[in-house]
């Protein structure tokens, strides 16, 4: 039995969880596992357990897999049949006992938040009072399992707030209501005081609950396994790579191309280079 680390964007896909009708990452590595030959008519891989199941639009890192499978099932072998988007780029071998989802003992995500002008003393403070032991029944539709002790961290980096969430596991979009509610009191939207209130026994609702942040700057970026070493594959590490370095070029492209017609339309253009207005 093997387990993979796999790498995605997000953005083309509808959560990591398979559901009829629409494309998701668990139907990418299904239909490359049969092609290869690992599976076929079954609903899917012998012994296959995912370390979670990330919302749409979120990336990933570091998602972890494991199925039984031929040795020569590499995670190189596994890019040949996978879509550009999703990347295999490390394996270990791992017990006929290993479970992804009951074996992870922590799971750390990312969110790059756009916030400038943003307080990062008081998005600081709010990271440390949302850190801890809590039940955090305001920030999660589940209705059970929502006691959890969290990490959570803010850092800077330009225009961005780089926020830190780790665990054990997580409730339903409790990471991106997390974000929402350290973007609004480090925008002065929230105070710090209502963070109490988020994380005390009284529901919260209507105007007073927390929206959910936009998936696609979440990733996952680590799941720990005692006990298991992950060996890269350095092709599939060239692969991965040369993948995501296109993708941030061409990120970076439309955004250059979305900055020139803003500046056009405010009047930032150096003189002669905007069109009259039409009268």
């Amino acid at each position: 039995m093997r387990a993979f680390r796999l790498a995605y964007d997000g953005r083309p896909f509808y959560g990591y969880q398979r559901q009829p009708s629409v494309p998701t990452v668990e139907d990418a590595l299904f239909d490359a596992l049969r092609a290869l030959g690992v599976f076929d008519d079954e609903r899917k891989p012998p012994r296959y357990t995912p370390a979670g199941r990330t919302d749409a639009g979120v990336s990933a890192l570091c998602q972890t897999v494991a199925f039984d499978c031929p040795k020569w099932c590499t995670p190189r072998a596994l890019n040949a049949e996978l879509p550009g988007s999703v990347r295999a780029w490390a394996a270990a071998d791992v017990t006929e006992t290993f479970h992804a989802t009951h074996d992870a003992v922590r799971r750390e995500y990312v969110y790059d938040l756009y916030a400038p002008g943003a307080d990062e003393s008081l998005a600081r403070a709010a990271a440390a009072e949302l850190s801890g032991e809590h039940d955090y029944h305001n920030l999660t539709p589940d209705d059970t399992g929502t006691e959890r002790d969290l990490s959570v961290s803010v850092e800077p980096d330009g225009d961005f707030l780089v926020l830190r969430v780790a665990a054990g596991g997580f409730c339903y979009n409790l990471v991106r209501r997390l974000v929402s509610v350290v973007h609004g009191v480090a925008t002065g939207d929230r105070s710090l005081d209502s963070v109490g209130r988020i994380l005390g026994a009284e529901p919260l609702t209507g105007r007073d609950a927390v929206a959910t942040a936009a998936p696609e700057p979440l990733t996952l970026v680590r799941v720990d396994y005692p006990g298991v070493a992950f060996e890269r594959d350095s092709d599939a590490v060239e692969s991965t790579l040369a993948v995501f370095e296109e993708r941030r070029r061409d990120g970076l492209v439309r955004a250059r191309g979305a900055e020139r017609i803003r500046r056009g339309v405010a009047g930032e253009e150096p003189a002669g280079s905007a069109a009259r207005d039409v009268r």
